[in-house]
């Protein structure tokens, strides 16, 4: 059995209901405010208004203005504060407004939160949570639509988490607040509103550093993360019509990575193409093919391809043709394919 058809299979223990991410993310964020005294959200606009995406609403309602406030317009300020917080033995999940606005906190985030364990050789950790929405797909050009994951996958010891559905949403929103180390959430914002699962009301967790097969194939893995899944998904069930046999791999925890289920699948198929909405130069897909390349070699028919963004500032206007959708995905895998 697939880790996905796993997930399926526990989820029906459950009582379930049909959400979108925003509001899987709402009910995760309400029962953890419940559940411990010492979780507090914050970040520009999270307060009443409830965030510009909404995901925040009603904290502030119900729990007041000591856990769930509004800060100034400072991305910096607001991780420095986070960082202090949970030194004092808080729970903080901050809210970066959109990706694109997170570079100003970057030092706090690379040298001080992600080293603090080992600065301090283990007598402190930073144990909180940075959301924000992230991703092309919402017309927001080229200050509100980047895919910041591979700035940040180069700091050890910062966790980096990107939920592909509001199911996985919920269950690694739970997953990370348990974690003693700095977590990256990275939110796909064009599926905030337009995908819907059924996801429990209960708590459950999703395990950070497990990858999910959404779909067994034994052709060629398409390996994604975030809103590609969406595409990649797409891609895979027009091209079975056409019978190409396509296995899709959510990876949904981007560090620490899911190498295991990388190679297995790379191993079983002998061919792989990577998509992501970044740039292609200096993208996560590059690490992910070195290290396919080393580990799974003398299993390839092909070489790895990629189906990324350009090396070009995001654009407004022809966002489509930007980001990497089915059909740039399916002439990818017939290329491996045919190679």
């Amino acid at each position: 059995m697939t880790s996905y058809a796993k997930c399926l299979e526990k989820r029906s223990l459950y009582t379930l209901s049909e959400m979108t991410i925003i509001q899987a993310l709402n009910q995760a964020l309400h029962a953890a405010f419940q559940r411990n005294e010492k979780v507090l959200a914050f970040g520009e606009d999270v307060g009443a208004f409830g965030g510009v995406f909404r995901v925040t609403v009603g904290l502030q309602e119900k729990f007041g203005e000591e856990r769930c406030f509004d800060t100034p317009l400072s991305e910096g300020g607001i991780v420095g504060f986070a960082i202090g917080l949970a030194q004092k033995g808080f729970k903080p999940i901050a809210e970066i407004q959109f990706a694109d606005y997170i570079f100003p906190a970057y030092d706090q985030i690379v040298n001080e939160a992600a080293k603090m364990r080992y600065r301090s050789g283990g007598q402190y950790t930073s144990s909180f949570i940075i959301r924000t929405p992230y991703g092309g797909g919402i017309h927001g050009g080229l200050y509100h639509s980047q895919s910041v994951e591979a700035a940040f996958l180069h700091t050890p010891g910062l966790l980096v988490l990107v939920p592909s559905g509001p199911y996985f949403a919920k269950g690694l929103l739970n997953a990370a607040l348990k974690r003693d180390d700095p977590v990256l959430f990275l939110e796909p914002k064009r599926l905030y509103r337009s995908l819907k699962e059924e996801v429990p009301d209960d708590y459950f967790e999703t395990p950070i550093g497990k990858a999910s097969i959404a779909k067994e194939g034994a052709d060629v893995t398409l390996i994604g993360w975030g809103a590609e899944t969406a595409e990649n998904k797409k891609a895979a069930a027009t091209l079975q019509n056409q019978g190409i046999d396509v296995e899709v791999l959510d990876l949904l925890s981007l560090n620490p990575l899911d190498e295991e289920a990388l190679f297995t699948s790379v191993q079983k198929t002998g061919r792989c193409v990577i998509s992501h909405e970044a740039p292609k130069t200096q993208g996560f897909g590059a690490e992910l093919a070195a290290l396919i390349q080393e580990k799974c070699l003398l299993f390839l028919k092909a070489p790895i391809l990629r189906a990324t963004g350009f090396d070009t500032p995001f654009p407004h206007t022809l966002e489509e043709a930007y980001l990497p959708g089915e059909e740039r995905i399916i002439r990818t895998i017939q290329k491996v394919i045919n190679n």
